[in-house]
């Protein structure tokens, strides 16, 4: 499984916030350097996903697109190098601007690089 309704997607293991557990979720995701982006942006909603607190908690997970495994470290985007990372998503994915119109919170943008 590598589309959902013709977009990119990638399988996100992490580790539960508060439970500790390992969990798989898919995640749409955008190529970025030598990584992903992941945006916790949840359609515009007016809270981050679920998965948001989980990458603050626990940063390493390991991210599969297109059947190829990769350990990597999310990192929560701020300010200049949100902006720009935001710009490439908004390029790759155009309904991000519409979903961050949705919402007062500024949406958050994870770059997952390689550890």
């Amino acid at each position: 499984m590598s589309r959902l309704a013709g977009d990119p997607i990638c399988l996100v293991t992490m580790t539960g916030a508060r439970s500790g557990k390992r969990r798989t979720l898919p995640l749409m995701y955008v190529p970025y350097q030598e990584g992903v982006l992941l945006v916790a942006s949840q359609g515009g909603a007016p809270h981050n996903p679920v998965w948001y607190k989980n990458l603050i908690k626990h940063p390493e997970i390991v991210v599969e697109v297109n059947g190829k495994q990769r350990k990597l470290h999310a990192e929560l985007l701020q300010e200049e190098a949100r902006g720009v990372a935001w710009k490439v998503a908004v390029e790759h994915y155009a309904p991000y601007a519409e979903y961050q119109q949705r919402t007062l919170r500024e949406i958050p943008v994870f770059y997952c690089r390689p550890e």
